[in-house]
């Protein structure tokens, strides 16, 4: 290895340092961008009717981690679907969540089992299930409400198999 010649001085930050938040600021940016592709919607089949939400899937736990997280609006009619393996209590919290959310808990058989309603942004509490589920759907905060959707309210949910396939590059 050799050393650098004699008075030579670092004036700064090497490129590398400077261009990897660059690199980190694209890439939130192309997956906060990325089309929902067909077929990531959602049907919640309450009382009223039937009422769709176009969602985006958090599958990974990098994605299931972010959330909503840092969203400034969510609009009627969207949403945020988790997919989790296996069936069990779950727990939810709004860091860093600025907008009220309805957090809605499903059973492996597509039946909800709780709501929580108009979620307090920024909160660290823990909202739990209130029983074993495998998905989570986050809509905008009085979304349940406003379509008369309760629990035991039956949705018919995405084919996670088939969307992935078509959001494959």
């Amino acid at each position: 290895m050799q050393s650098p010649p004699s008075g030579s001085a670092r004036r700064g930050p090497s490129r590398s340092l400077i261009a990897a938040p660059a690199l980190a600021i694209a890439l939130i940016a192309a997956v906060a961008c990325t089309r929902v592709p067909e077929g990531s919607r959602v049907t919640v089949h309450a009382g009223g009717g039937d009422v769709a939400v176009t969602v985006e899937l958090a599958l990974t736990e990098a994605e299931q981690a972010r959330g909503l997280m840092w969203r400034s609006e969510l609009a009627d009619g969207a949403g945020m679907l988790f997919v989790f393996d296996g069936e069990q209590e779950r727990g939810f919290w709004m860091r860093n969540t600025a907008i009220p959310l309805d957090i809605i808990y499903i059973g492996a058989d597509a039946t909800i089992r709780s709501i929580a309603a108009q979620t307090k942004p920024y909160s660290e509490d823990t909202i739990p299930s209130r029983g074993p589920c495998s998905y989570v759907l986050e809509v905008p905060g009085g979304w349940a409400r406003r379509h008369g959707v309760r629990s035991g309210d039956k949705l018919t949910l995405p084919d996670v198999a088939k969307v992935q396939a078509e959001a494959a590059p």
